[in-house]
């Protein structure tokens, strides 16, 4: 069928034509902002799930729902290597700056702007990337210490006072949070701690892989109390479904049942996997009705495509050593593998290769579901080293 109206949108971050199985979280989120914006208690969001889950679709669809609410939202992803200080500052000043522009007083936004470049001038002594084109001036004696945790609770707080006054809420959404430094997540959640006790209008909604549950129970022993973690998984058969079929409906467009069951059975009802399923049927369909065996023809050129980037760009970034774990880890055939087992595998012993498991964990390669367990962020990643055994051999 016609490439150019191609329905189907595989990519990282690319919003779904059909952003199917998700309404209970979108739901809950908006409740939460509301209170929050309100001056009542609720928690900030933390959504955790494995890559291809739609976790950065489903944070901008959070986004762009809370702005409509007239709530002053900030985002941004937070790559490996990159201290939080230096990526919040720009953040903090655009939503100052959205605040300013709202009707109602100016005093409280002039001074957060003072405060946050106080903060700008503690923090350009620890940390690397604090340069900016700005001078936002001082505010003597507001988080001016050079302590993360102080100067970014009074940071904070200054900022929920100046939404306070405008009536409405500024809400922090970041990706990729399990990439941020666990010094720098506690000084983050001890900030959110201090709003949320004099019931400030800051909140966040983050999303990251399932570590970071795990990472925000180390860095704050309080941290359960102070955040939702949904887990954002594969979709359930009926939402798979509508994800396939409505999408193609506004073409005169339909799946057979057993075309539908197909697709299912080879993604697993994982987003990403779907939309390059239902991507790669669009483009061998010869006719309106798309079958099982363009399905089946579909799964060959879908599972080259993903070889060829979505695995293997994660797979390259791996050293020799990281790549001989991962293989091992493929070959005990197992959801999640026991620690001894893949190190039995490789010949050696548990605590030789904690490093090598650290380091992977660190890369968004690979989580610990429970003690001593390892398994894949990628879903279908097993399958893919698989492949890339039988090829080495």
């Amino acid at each position: 069928m016609d490439p150019r109206i191609n329905p189907f949108s595989p990519g990282a971050g690319t919003a779904p034509p059909e952003l199917a199985g998700r309404e209970k979280i979108i739901e809950d989120v908006s409740i939460a902002l509301h209170r929050i914006r309100s001056g009542n208690s609720a928690k900030s969001v933390l959504m955790v799930g494995l890559r291809g889950v739609g976790k950065t679709v489903l944070l901008n669809r959070l986004k762009n729902d809370a702005e409509a609410e007239g709530i002053v939202c900030v985002q941004f992803e937070s790559p490996e290597n990159r201290n939080l200080p230096a990526m919040l500052v720009p953040s903090l000043r655009a939503a100052l700056l959205k605040l300013d522009r709202m009707a109602g007083a100016k005093d409280l936004v002039a001074k957060a702007v003072k405060v946050l470049g106080s903060f700008i001038s503690a923090a350009k002594v620890k940390y690397e990337g604090m340069e900016f084109g700005f001078d936002l001036g001082k505010e003597e004696g507001v988080a001016d210490t050079g302590d993360l945790d102080y100067d970014l609770s009074e940071l904070l707080q200054s900022v929920g006072a100046a939404a306070q006054d405008k009536k409405t809420a500024v809400v922090i959404f970041i990706d990729e949070l399990q990439y941020v430094p666990e010094a720098e997540l506690a000084a983050l959640i001890s900030a959110l701690h201090a709003c949320a006790q004099k019931r400030l209008p800051v909140a966040m909604v983050g999303a990251g892989l399932p570590q970071l549950v795990g990472n925000v129970g180390r860095a704050k022993s309080y941290a359960e109390r102070l955040f939702d973690f949904p887990v954002i998984g594969a979709l359930p058969d009926e939402a798979a479904t509508e994800a396939l079929q409505r999408p193609v409906e506004l073409h005169q467009v339909a799946f057979e049942e057993d075309a539908i069951a197909e697709i299912l059975k080879q993604t697993q009802g994982y987003p990403y996997f779907l939309q390059e399923w239902g991507s790669m049927c669009w483009s061998v369909a010869a006719t309106q009705v798309i079958t099982r065996e363009d399905a089946v023809t579909a799964t060959d050129l879908a599972i080259l495509q993903l070889d060829a980037s979505f695995f293997r760009v994660r797979f390259d970034r791996c050293t020799p050593m990281e790549k001989n774990y991962l293989r091992a880890m493929a070959e005990i055939n197992m959801p999640a593998p026991r620690s001894g087992d893949i190190a039995a595998a490789m010949k050696k012993e548990v605590n030789q290769l904690g490093p090598l498991r650290k380091s992977l964990i660190s890369k968004g390669m690979i989580y610990s579901p429970a003690h001593g367990d390892t398994a894949f962020t990628v879903p279908l990643f097993a399958d893919y080293m698989k492949r890339i055994i039988r090829l080495e051999k």
